[in-house]
């Protein structure tokens, strides 16, 4: 099964980013002992701080791919284009935030790309991701309506 953790603006500077909120752990870090729990699974990754850039990766492998997690960062709150992008693949994607969303800022509360996912996963820091490839993983790749 192959999947795409796809990271947006500012996700890059995890670790040293208001670690309060994110924790103080880099993704870079994170991943090795993300693949390290699922060996079975083949997990890319791909973080751009630009909303093309991701918008072009979930193009790329949005027909190819069994699944994508998808933290967007900011642009979960402001790009139709990437919720209209989730809406055209046949991946599925779940969202991922570090931070509880629903305990944060007011205008945090809305999703652009949520409606679009198979579900969100929002509070758990870094374990946010593992959560979600833990879902993927529980599906057989037949369900997904994809051939392996």
């Amino acid at each position: 099964m192959q999947l795409l953790i796809l990271n947006g603006p500012n996700l890059n500077l995890l670790g040293r980013r208001e670690p309060g909120i994110y924790g103080t752990r880099s993704f870079d870090d994170y991943l090795p002992e993300l693949r390290a729990a699922f060996p079975h699974l083949t997990i890319e990754y791909f973080q751009s701080n630009h909303e093309g850039e991701l918008l072009d990766k979930l193009h790329e492998v949005g027909y190819t791919y069994h699944g994508i997690v998808l933290n967007a960062g900011g642009y979960t709150h402001t790009s139709v284009a990437l919720g209209d992008a989730i809406a055209a693949i046949n991946a599925p994607v779940v969202e991922v935030h570090l931070s509880n969303l629903h305990a944060r800022e007011d205008f945090r509360q809305k999703s652009f790309i949520g409606k679009h996912c198979v579900g969100s996963i929002t509070g758990f820091k870094l374990e946010s991701y593992r959560l979600a490839v833990q879902y993927f993983d529980s599906l057989r790749p037949k369900r997904l309506g994809f051939k392996v």
